[in-house]
């Protein structure tokens, strides 16, 4: 996917302004932005279109001097970043003069041979210095911008698309979008690096060392899939105030956005009332839904059994979600790492069938025949036909009389049923009930109240008309 277009780098001291700057070419919120040092962590991968022109534009962290594993790991990161990259944006606080860790972005930049372009941020505030003062880096091309006035974003992309290439790319428009959702430090960052094949997510044993929602795409047997590794959400009172807010909000966006989610549990902490929370969040968004079980590797004693007597606790923790697949991995191993790839598929065959009408009703009626709905009063549910009206998630409509006094007990037992007639494991369904006399109660409401207003409208026109009769 990220292939066949340019790439752009944004490198700079920490607290330059790159996030908020990325944030404005790709004219969307999509890294955290925020006034502490170092909130930008992972690179954040974003597609910019420009006219004609497309390309990658990835956020990095701010550059300084590793001072231990951890901060070494995140510089590391920069230079492949840059090192990748088809061109590079230095951005600096133009209301600074220039530093040590400046001097040394610049040599960064200047030393991979690719195009160069300085950015003087901030250059909307009365502390902007003048212009003279940064070519002292040694770089040619230099724009002042603002990310808060969106000034010398264009003069910078105009400047990028005559420095790279023309490059397009086919969109992909049926990209399979997998999530790795879970609480902090559950193995997301571990797996993801698995699943991608290489170091691209941050892996620390500290909470929260995924803020933002890090992307990678990649295919498995032709299909296009992008997995998103998102921020560990912990209980709202454990949550600090601020960037952590701000990543808990991204990976309830990436719920959204995604097909399919791998909800991570630690097999040395299991069944928390936040995996439950999640599991439902996932659920209500109509969403692929599997379980992961990770850090298998490190249990100790594990025999053949070991899986057989936890998996029952598990699924039964779970049980308002049966449907969702249960599986047990380790990053370490890379045991069952590769059977996620085929859920993946498989869950995506069933999230977009489409089932014929025929076989729906033909089961509706066996259901009803079988195991008729509970009345009230004398008054008995009528379900008369079932269709299907989209696909991911399946949404199946039926359609009936007297339906307000349908139990929702029957509903569950009706998804149970569709659940096992039809092979729709790790999907979310949606089921809509229309009672016909409502519907046609509410088309004559809304046929009345149509007649009422042409009604005042045709005794205007009879006016006008008698006027117009006078006046000739």
């Amino acid at each position: 996917m990220a292939s066949k277009l340019p790439t752009v780098a944004i490198i700079g001291r920490a607290n330059a302004g790159k996030s908020s700057l990325f944030n404005r070419f790709v004219r969307s919120k999509q890294a955290i932005v925020a006034r502490e040092a170092g909130t930008t962590r992972d690179n954040v991968l974003g597609r910019v279109t420009y006219g004609d022109h497309q390309l990658w534009m990835v956020d990095t962290a701010g550059l300084k001097d590793p001072n231990d594993e951890f901060e070494a790991s995140i510089q590391e990161q920069i230079t492949e970043a840059a090192d990748a990259a088809d061109a590079i944006l230095v951005v600096v606080d133009s209301t600074e003069y220039v530093s040590d860790e400046d001097r040394i972005v610049a040599k960064k930049a200047l030393r991979s041979k690719k195009p160069v372009i300085l950015l003087l941020n901030k250059a909307d505030l009365k502390e902007s210095l003048p212009i003279e003062e940064f070519r002292r880096l040694g770089i040619k091309e230099i724009i002042r911008t603002s990310a808060e006035h969106s000034q010398g974003i264009e003069d910078t992309l105009d400047v990028l698309t005559d420095l790279l290439p023309a490059k397009t790319e086919r969109e992909e428009t049926d990209v399979i979008r997998v999530s790795l959702i879970g609480r902090p430090n559950v193995g997301k960052s571990n797996l993801f690096n698995t699943l991608a094949g290489k170091q691209q997510a941050l892996v620390a044993n500290i909470a929260g060392t995924t803020r933002d929602i890090n992307r990678v795409p990649l295919k498995y047997k032709g299909q296009a899939i992008e997995l998103l590794d998102t921020a560990g959400v912990r209980k709202q009172g454990k949550q600090e105030v601020g960037i952590e807010k701000f990543s808990v909000l991204r990976t309830l966006q990436a719920i959204e956005e995604s097909d399919i989610c791998f909800l991570l549990m630690d097999v040395n902490e299991l069944n928390t009332q936040l995996d439950q929370r999640l599991a439902g969040i996932i659920d209500e968004a109509g969403k692929g839904l599997v379980v992961v079980v990770s850090k298998w590797d490190s249990v100790m004693d594990r025999d053949a059994y070991t899986r057989d007597a936890l998996a029952p606790k598990i699924t039964k923790t779970f049980d308002f979600v049966p449907w969702a697949p249960l599986i047990f991995t380790s990053s370490v191993t890379g045991q069952n790492v590769s059977k996620l790839f085929d859920l993946m598929l498989e869950i995506q065959i069933r999230r977009t069938q489409e089932l014929k009408t025929r076989k729906l009703n033909d089961l509706l009626q066996k259901t009803v025949a079988a195991h008729p709905p509970a009345g009230l009063k004398n008054t008995f549910p009528k379900l008369r036909y079932m269709v299907q009206t989209d696909v991911s998630p399946p949404w199946f409509v039926i359609y009936g009389s007297n339906l307000k006094h349908l139990h929702w007990s029957y509903k569950r037992h009706l998804e149970r049923v569709v659940r096992e007639n039809f092979d729709l494991v790790g999907t979310a369904i949606k089921f809509s009930f229309r009672d016909e006399k409502q519907i046609k109660a509410n088309r004559e409401k809304a046929a009345e109240e149509a007649k009422k207003a042409a009604a005042p409208r045709k005794a205007d026109e009879s006016a006008e008309a008698l006027e117009d009769e006078y006046l000739l």
